[in-house]
C-alpha cells in the first residue's frame, strides 16, 4: 500500500469503514431480494491499469462487465465494475423476481449492478458524511476486447488506483458477481483527508 501513502492507521480506518458499509449493505440487500446475501472479506490494494487488465482478462468464463461511475464531494470518485460469470447469467430474472421475458438479460445486467452498486457505495458514503451521485451504468459484454479501451477512457486519469474487491454471494440462488471498486491516485488523496478526520475524533 506504500505506493499511495496510506499510512496503517488509515488503511484499518479504511477497512474498517469497508466492513461495516457491507454489513449494513448485505442487510439491505437481503431484505430487498428478500433472500440471505453473503458478502466476504473485501481485498483491498493498490493496482495500475496494466495489470488491472490482466488479471480481469485471466478471469475465466466471464460473461459481461457492467461499469458505472460514481462521485462525491471533496473529490472522491472511482469506478464500480460489476463480473459476472456465464453461470450465474440465467439467475438474474429469478432474483429480482421478473417473469419470463419481462427484461432482456443486458437490461436484468444493468438493473441488478445499479442496485448492487448504490446499496453499498450510499451506506459508505453516510460513514463519511458524504453523498454520492452515479453515472447511468454501461455495459461491455465483449469483455476481453472492450474492457481496456473502457478503462483508458474513464472520465479521470490513473496511473495507480485503490482496487477494492467485493464478492457477493445470493445462497438461495446460487449466485455470486464481484464488485471491483476503483478509486483513482487523486481521489486517494481527499479520502485520507477524510480518515484523518475520523481518526482524529476517536483520538
Amino acid at each position: 500500500m506504500s505506493e499511495l501513502n496510506l499510512t496503517d492507521d488509515q488503511l484499518d480506518c479504511l477497512q474498517e469503514l469497508i466492513n461495516i458499509a457491507m454489513g449494513q449493505a448485505s442487510d439491505q440487500l437481503a431484505r430487498y431480494l428478500d433472500t440471505f446475501v453473503y458478502l466476504k472479506v473485501p481485498n483491498i490494494e493498490s493496482v495500475d491499469a496494466k495489470d488491472l487488465m490482466s488479471s480481469l482478462s485471466e478471469q475465466q468464463n466471464t460473461l459481461a462487465v457492467v461499469s458505472q461511475g460514481f462521485f462525491g464531494h471533496e473529490g472522491i470518485r472511482g469506478e464500480a465494475l460489476l463480473v459476472y460469470k456465464e453461470e450465474d447469467s440465467g439467475r438474474i430474472a429469478d432474483l429480482l423476481g421478473y417473469e419470463p421475458d419481462e427484461l432482456s438479460q443486458d437490461e436484468q445486467l444493468i438493473d441488478i449492478s445499479s442496485i448492487l452498486t448504490t446499496t453499498f457505495l450510499n451506506v459508505f458514503a453516510r460513514q463519511i458524511d458524504n453523498q454520492m451521485s452515479y453515472n447511468a451504468p454501461k455495459l461491455l459484454p465483449q469483455v476481453q476486447s472492450n474492457l481496456s479501451e473502457h478503462v483508458q477512457h474513464m472520465p479521470f486519469t490513473w496511473d495507480l488506483a485503490l482496487k477494492v474487491n467485493i464478492n457477493y454471494q445470493v445462497t438461495d440462488y446460487s449466485f455470486n458477481c464481484n464488485m471491483i471498486l476503483l478509486i483513482p491516485e487523486k481521489a486517494i488523496t481527499k479520502i485520507k483527508l477524510v480518515l484523518d478526520r475520523i481518526l482524529l475524533d476517536f483520538s
